[in-house]
């Protein structure tokens, strides 16, 4: 276990070490201006990077400012009940782009975790993103896929490792979470 434990840490550092970090700023600069103007941030993701969704929700929620001026933000995947009847109902390649031609605004951001970037759920949330004139990021690894082209500031981890991308998610929404506690005036815990 302590080898397999050093390769997937010399693994990681050498993704970050390998990634253009510059490309998380117009993530946290749209998050800030997004907060100050009331507008929505929708977060989607399969699998783990669902749960990942769902955990930066709650961070974003409560996390940047315990005191209740945060940010506006919902998980697609935290309701089974509507994603269920969707599925059944519309298509499963709907699930997340159905709830955002309901509920997204434009200037609204969505924000994509996606290891391969080619899951169909995710690519109809890109292109539902573009009808309603929101602003769309995406956190991928392995080559991107078509979501590296479709969303407006793609951040792409070149790693052929689903676990070190989901990783990768949690880290730059926790970066994310100190910098926007920093700058919209809530203490660091």
């Amino acid at each position: 276990m302590i080898e397999h434990s050093k390769k997937y840490l010399n693994k990681l550092y050498a993704t970050t070490e390998a990634f253009d970090w510059s490309k998380v700023e117009p993530l946290a600069e749209h998050m800030i201006k997004a907060v100050r103007e009331g507008r929505h941030v929708f977060i989607c993701g399969n699998g783990g990077s669902a749960g990942n969704a769902i955990h930066l929700a709650n961070d974003f929620l409560y996390g940047i400012e315990p005191s209740g001026n945060a940010m506006k933000v919902e998980a697609l995947a935290a309701n089974s009940a509507v994603l269920t009847c969707l599925g059944n109902d519309i298509g499963y390649e709907n699930i997340f782009s159905h709830q955002l031609k309901v509920k997204a605004k434009p200037g609204d951001l969505l924000l994509v975790l996606s290891g391969s970037g080619n899951s169909p759920n995710i690519l109809r949330a890109l292109e539902q993103a573009k009808e309603s004139e929101m602003i769309s990021f995406a956190i991928l690894g392995y080559t991107g896929g078509k979501a590296k082209e479709m969303s407006d500031f793609p951040m792409h981890f070149d790693v052929d490792d689903m676990q070190i991308s989901e990783d990768l998610q949690l880290m730059i929404g926790h970066m994310l979470m100190q910098y926007l506690c920093q700058k919209l005036g809530a203490k660091d815990e």
